[in-house]
């Protein structure tokens, strides 16, 4: 029988990797949130917006009245809150807004849930970034809360309310710690897809002998366990569809520096190259010659680093039967494939 599942975040890659997982897998109708402020960008929904299943609707995690409005007429049978301020170094600078959409933003989906539909299954985002200060490796569910930054703080917070809310009200309310997550559909904001783009853009330089810029970087060392989104969203689906609630960690179980990223990324647009130097002076050079391709500014490090994060996802792949598909190499061979063609495109247009 037919579902009808509201995403928040439809824009951002998980939303649409959500929704495109659901309208190709299972027949549900989907309902996808923008927010009614600011220019919406249809670029991650375009392969679905004209699905007969799809529907866009407009709805604000900042307002009560507005996610009470979606539930009353949609009557969801599942609630998927992907909607965020996910960009860990902007929330040094604006942490109550961070925490008015990310923490403030759950209690206002769970209470319009609890008001107007309590048999919809809730799911909420969360975030490797609330474990902060790690005590052990691979960290589990069970591992300490020690955010270090505002958002990884705000992450935390919906973690607890989601806990709350299932606890007390008896609620299908479910919250996973979900490390870190790319793809093609990944935004301009985050340092992975930074990455890409600036490897398209050298790589169109290089080609026609064009002189570039170079890729600025912060803290290269710090490591993170990386998967793609798309084998996420197969593990958020089963979570919503268990007998019972429960939370979990998805996560590759590998980690991976951004040093690596780096050098991976390059050679998957065929620039191959070696690091040099350490601390703000390293350098990524062109192989065999001294052209500087990536360098460290001391402006893209945080306030508070979090040096490694690595997952154990293995409840989940043992209660859901969920494992990662796509390795970290396809996961960046796809975004650099996916950027090179864009960049490809942006400059014959600009001839």
């Amino acid at each position: 029988m037919s579902k009808k599942v509201l995403i928040t975040g439809i824009l951002g890659q998980d939303g649409s990797n959500m929704a495109e997982h659901l309208l190709n897998s299972t027949d549900n109708r989907v309902y996808g949130m923008q927010r009614r402020s600011g220019t919406p960008n249809f670029t991650n929904i375009k392969s679905f917006i004209a699905h007969d299943r799809f529907t866009l609707v407009d709805g604000e995690l900042t307002d009560s009245s507005s996610i009470n409005d979606l539930v009353i007429k949609i009557q969801p049978d599942y609630f998927i809150n992907f909607g965020a301020n996910s960009y860990v170094g902007v929330s040094w600078d604006t942490p109550l807004s961070v925490f008015d959409i990310n923490a403030s933003g759950v209690i206002r989906c769970l209470e319009a849930i609890r008001k107007h539909k309590p048999e919809c299954r809730f799911y909420s985002a969360g975030s490797s970034e609330e474990l902060g200060d790690v005590d052990y490796s691979p960290q589990d569910i069970n591992h300490p809360i020690k955010p270090r930054s505002p958002y990884g703080a705000s992450k935390a917070a919906a973690r607890h309310l989601v806990k709350v809310y299932r606890e007390s009200y008896n609620l299908y309310a479910v919250h996973s710690i979900l490390f870190n997550h790319e793809g093609p559909r990944r935004g301009a904001e985050f340092v992975t897809r930074k990455i890409t783009q600036k490897v398209a853009e050298i790589h169109h330089k290089i080609k026609n002998k064009e002189s570039f810029e170079t890729l600025k970087l912060g803290n290269i060392e710090s490591r993170r366990d990386w998967s793609d989104s798309r084998d996420f969203m197969r593990g958020v689906w089963l979570m919503l569809n268990q007998d019972k609630p429960k939370d979990y960690v998805l996560a590759s179980g590998e980690t991976h520096s951004v040093k690596d990223f780096v050098t991976k990324a390059f050679s998957a647009a065929g620039i191959p190259g070696l690091w040099s130097g350490e601390g703000l002076n390293a350098k990524f050079r062109l192989f065999q010659e001294n052209t500087v391709l990536a360098e460290i500014s001391e402006k893209w490090f945080r306030p508070a680093e979090v040096d490694l994060l690595h997952g154990d996802a293995s409840e989940a792949e043992k209660d859901l039967g969920w494992k990662r598909e796509i390795s970290f190499d396809k996961m960046i061979e796809d975004m650099v494939e996916c950027d090179l063609a864009i960049y490809a495109k942006q400059a014959k247009e600009d001839q």
